[in-house]
């Protein structure tokens, strides 16, 4: 297979071909697992190539690890997500265990909710699962984190509207 011109090639083309292997090794350093750096410098790519690439990138190696960094991260997200989605899970009786295809669904919806709490400030999101999970009224939640009621339901209300525009 011939090396294309890289003189006439798209300039996505040329960022892949000057900076491909240089992400997956960086990639590879950092993690330590060379397919899951292959599959995140694959990612960084799609991303870029998802987007209009300028002509002329000042700094490829910045913006490649810029995007590359948020993959990661949403990576480490998905991964303390479902770990713990896995414990508690573990501890339920085999009756009640979800097939393995709804785990996988309830997985991506836990990591797709903890995205769209992650804007929010801690007291309104800790107010805000508090009601949804633990099943609080606002009276008991402004107790335990020391807040009006008020507070909690313009919190709750905020977290609602987050969720909402998703």
């Amino acid at each position: 297979m011939s090396t294309p011109d890289l003189a006439s090639a798209h300039p996505a083309e040329v960022l892949y071909a000057g900076h491909h292997q240089w992400l997956r090794g960086w990639l590879h350093r950092r993690l330590g697992d060379s397919f899951t750096a292959a599959d995140i410098a694959h990612d960084t790519f799609v991303r870029v190539l998802s987007k209009d690439v300028p002509p002329a990138i000042r700094e490829p190696r910045a913006l490649l690890t810029t995007i590359a960094q948020g993959l990661v991260l949403n990576l480490r997200r998905h991964q303390r997500i479902e770990r713990a989605y896995l414990e508690i899970l573990a501890l339920q009786p085999d009756p009640q265990a979800p097939s393995p295809e709804t785990q996988a669904i309830l997985i991506e919806t836990l990591v797709e909710i903890d995205r769209l709490l992650d804007g929010l400030g801690p007291k309104v999101r800790q107010a805000f699962l508090l009601s949804q999970l633990d099943g609080l009224r606002q009276a008991e939640i402004a107790e335990r984190l020391g807040l009006s009621v008020p507070t909690i339901k313009r919190y709750i209300a905020r977290a609602l509207v987050q969720c909402s525009f998703a």
